[in-house]
Order: C-alpha cells, then sequence, then structure tokens
C-alpha cells in the first residue's frame, strides 16, 4: 500500500467532485462520445505515481468520459517485458505503456510509439482547452524527437537525493559522541570521506547501543539491474564519471585505452567506495533494489541513504508505512572534488534525474481514446494532488500550489531541491543501445558484487565488453 493509496478513497471523492471546477466538462463529454464502451489498457510499474493514475485518476476519467481505464501495476522487469512484447508483436494489447527516460531512445529507434504532437496536430477536435505540451517542465524534452515532437506525456519526475534522519543528526548526545570521535560537527556529508565517517560511526552506534540501525542504505542487489543503475547513475557521476564511462563523441569508447572513463581509477574509486558503504549497510543490502531500498529508510534501519525522490513522500510523511515521519532531511549527493564545478560548467551531473511519461503505443487500436486519457493526466489541473500523493512533478505550475508547498516542508525541502538544483542531476544518456550494454555488463558487475572478480579487473572486463557489444551494434569503427 503506497503513500499515494493512503489518500485514496478521499482523493477520488475529492477529485471527481472537483473536476467541474477545472475541467471543461462539455469538451470531454462530447470528445469522448465517439469511444462510449472502449475500454483502454496500460502496463506501468507499480510505484507511488503509477498507483494514483490507477486508484484516483483513472476512475475520475472513467466518471467523466465514460471511456473505462484498466491500468495494469506490475514489477520492473515485467513492465518492460510486456509492453515490448505487445509492441513487438503488433498485437495491440496495451493503449498506455510506461516509458522510463532512459529506454525511450530505444523505443523511438523501433517506432514503437505515436507521435503525441503530430497526432494533436492531425486531430484538433481532441485537444483539451486544458492541455499544452507548454505545461511540461523541461523534464519533458527527454521525450522527443529530434524535431521536438512528444513522443509520451510526462507523468513522474524526481531526482535521487541524499535522505537523513534529523531525529539522530539532531540528537545531542550522538551530536557529542560524533564530536568526539571525529572531531568535527554532525551534519550531512559534502564528500565521500565525510559520508563514509558517518556511516561508520552510526552503524557502530547501533551495535554499541543495541539498535537495528546502520551508517547508510545501498541498492546492491547481486542479480538485479537495480545495483548497476545505482553505481553508474547515482556514485559514478559524484566522482566524475559520467554517462556509464563511454565517450560517444570519441567513437563510443569506453575503456581508458581507447578514450572513454569506465575502467579510469575515478570510475574503480567510486565502486571501490561503494562497495565499503554496502558492507556496512543493513544486511538486506545485497537484496535491495530501488523499492527496497525505501523500505529500510521508511523501517528506519538507516540513518542516510540515496533514495529515489518518488518514495520521499511516503517516507517523510505516511504513519502508516513509515516509522520517520517527520525525522526526515533532504541533501544535495556527496561529491569529489571539482565534480560540482564540472556539472556547472555544464560538463556533467551529480546524479540521477529518473522519471517516466506514458506513451502511445504505435499499435493501439484505440489511439484516440487514449489521446484523451493522456491529455487528461497531463493537465496543470491534476498535478497538486498527485505531488502531494506521491512526490513528483511534471508541470511547472505544480510548484507554487498551496498544497504542494505545504508538502514541501514536511520533505524538508524537496520540491525546492527539484526545482532549485535540478539542473544538476540528469537522465540516462541518449542512448540507443542503453539495454544492449546494460545486459552485456551486468553479470560482469555482479561478478564484482559477490567477490569473484576484484574492482579493478571487472571494471576492465566490463570496458572490453561494452566496447565489443558496441562494434558489434555498429557504433564504434
Amino acid at each position: 500500500m503506497s503513500f499515494a493509496l493512503k489518500f485514496g478513497a478521499s482523493a477520488l471523492a475529492m477529485s471527481v467532485a472537483a473536476t467541474a471546477a477545472f475541467a471543461d466538462d462539455a469538451f470531454w463529454k462530447q470528445a469522448a462520445e465517439p469511444y462510449q464502451g472502449v475500454t483502454l489498457r496500460g502496463v506501468t510499474e507499480s510505484s507511488p505515481p503509477s498507483l494514483y493514475i490507477r486508484e484516483v485518476l483513472a476512475p475520475q476519467f472513467e466518471e467523466l468520459t465514460g471511456i473505462r481505464v484498466d491500468v495494469e501495476t506490475t514489477s520492473w522487469d515485467q513492465m518492460f517485458d510486456k509492453a515490448i512484447k505487445d509492441m513487438e508483436a503488433g498485437t495491440g494489447i496495451y493503449d498506455m505503456v510506461y516509458i522510463e527516460q532512459d529506454i525511450i531512445y530505444s523505443y523511438l529507434a523501433r517506432d514503437f510509439l505515436t507521435d503525441l504532437t503530430q497526432l494533436m496536430e492531425d486531430n484538433p477536435d481532441l485537444v483539451a482547452p486544458t492541455y499544452s505540451e507548454d505545461n511540461f517542465t523541461t523534464f519533458a524534452d527527454y521525450f522527443k524527437n529530434e524535431e521536438g515532437h512528444l513522443f509520451g506525456v510526462p507523468m513522474e519526475a524526481f531526482i535521487k537525493v541524499y535522505l537523513y534522519r534529523k531525529d539522530l543528526f539532531e540528537d545531542p548526545d550522538i551530536q557529542a559522541a560524533f564530536k568526539e570521535k571525529t572531531g568535527r560537527d554532525l551534519v550531512p556529508a559534502a564528500t565521500h570521506e565525510e559520508y563514509s565517517e558517518i556511516a561508520q560511526f552510526f552503524t557502530d552506534w547501533g551495535k554499541e547501543n543495541d539498535m537495528e540501525l546502520w551508517g547508510t542504505t545501498a541498492q546492491a542487489h547481486t542479480g538485479h539491474v537495480a545495483s548497476w543503475y545505482e553505481y553508474v547513475e547515482s556514485v559514478a557521476p559524484t566522482f566524475g564519471v559520467y554517462n556509464w564511462g563511454i565517450n560517444a563523441d570519441n567513437n563510443y569508447a569506453a575503456s581508458v585505452e581507447n578514450g572513454g572513463t569506465m575502467n579510469s581509477e575515478e570510475a574503480k574509486e567510486a565502486l571501490t567506495w561503494w562497495l565499503s558503504m554496502r558492507d556496512i549497510a543493513p544486511p538486506e543490502s545485497v537484496q535491495s533494489t530501488w523499492t527496497e531500498v525505501g523500505t529500510t529508510f521508511g523501517a528506519g534501519r538507516a540513518a542516510q541513504g540515496l533514495v529515489y525522490g518518488e518514495n520521499a513522500g511516503w517516507i517523510a510523511a505516511d504513519e502508516t508505512k513509515s516509522l520517520v515521519v517527520g525525522k526526515v532531511g533532504v541533501a544535495l549527493p556527496p561529491l569529489a572534488d571539482g565534480v560540482m564545478d564540472e556539472v556547472e560548467s555544464g560538463e556533467g551531473y551529480i546524479g540521477y534525474y529518473d522519471g517516466g511519461a506514458f506513451g502511445l503505443p504505435s499499435t493501439s487500436k484505440q489511439k484516440e481514446a487514449a489521446a484523451l486519457f493522456l491529455q487528461y493526466i497531463g493537465q496543470n489541473e491534476v498535478q497538486p494532488e498527485w505531488a502531494v500523493a506521491a512526490p513528483r512533478v511534471t508541470n511547472t505550475a505544480t510548484y507554487d500550489d498551496p498544497k504542494v508547498q505545504d508538502m514541501n516542508e514536511e520533505l524538508g525541502g524537496y520540491y525546492d531541491m527539484l526545482k532549485d538544483k535540478g539542473y544538476l542531476f540528469a537522465g540516462a544518456p541518449a542512448y540507443p543501445f542503453h539495454a544492449q550494454v546494460r545486459e552485456t555488463v551486468a553479470p560482469t558487475f555482479y561478478s564484482i558484487l559477490t567477490g569473484d572478480l576484484s574492482v579493478s579487473d571487472g571494471l576492465d572486463q566490463m570496458a572490453a565488453e561494452a566496447e565489443a557489444v558496441l562494434t558489434d551494434l555498429g557504433y564504434r569503427n
């Protein structure tokens, strides 16, 4: 049960009742008239933003238009498997599919998606008066082609942030003990060295005080791509290794020998540091994906950690799920020397700007009806309740809403960070070969995690493997 669902019944009732206040009822009813009896089907990940669509927005849309929307929420891997198989086979099972920011380029290369901008231009009678592509934040740019046409309506966007336990960091006894042990004040870490020191201190503190408390989280599953993603998207950039270490401007080189950075000294330092943090994290960390990391932090088992922003809402405010409500602070990730200067000059980024959109498969048999629903979830008017229920912002107007501002305080300024510092973060690189490289190098990465390969040998092997598959795919010559 997600934080979004805590609000399910009340939000649904309030949203349906408020529809007339923010939407042109006449437009929706008239535009939907040809599609009465139609059932749209969508598939997405079982995440707080998606659950809000299923529990609130889909029923609200059906109440207004008479078009039924069935949203299937499942695991991350099953979501992609079902959507891709449907689009490959052309069966048209799904009318909406979740597109994660990092796979959009592969989908575009395979013509999987409908050009929404063109669809609206060709069907002006379908364009809702409350919908405009101009409403979206610049995150929508990740879902556009080279001509600037939109291929997905953004439904979630968030950064992976450094969460820390304010109640622990501000406890006088803990502050005194930390000062005595380290000689410095206990504040959120700005460097990896400081982060390590804090992590070790709290892991020791938990042992000494017979507490189920550790110093850090770690998304370190030894057989799931979540661990590889944490390293390449959230850890390596903080050491100055960007875009997975692949140099697209130099023949897509990955190895240092050929001009890449996948096996650079900075990459090896980054992975060594991350593994050292994993080793003093809660024992479940070696089986943790993005979901379990949030659960670990919400259970009060970690003093600090890198956590996806979509989980920040329920961790900070949902008393039915979280044991640390009102105790959560937000900070930027720790960085190596010089990284912020590179980022500010446009040469890199400090962490992952994640998110996704709902796209319309080219194989859908109900494109016009689906286009109505996608517009519905893209309106400014439905965003504030959604942002409160599941911390994600896709529309610029959302930040100024009073409800969102109130939630911002509960989240320790998370929305302010997203708005003011979001430019420091970045999504996955625009690689159409994303999945092929990931699947090629991930097994080697897991071998590093299990100790079957050293960090140095493993990253050397990963760089060679990446270059080999890129050569086979025709990107290297």
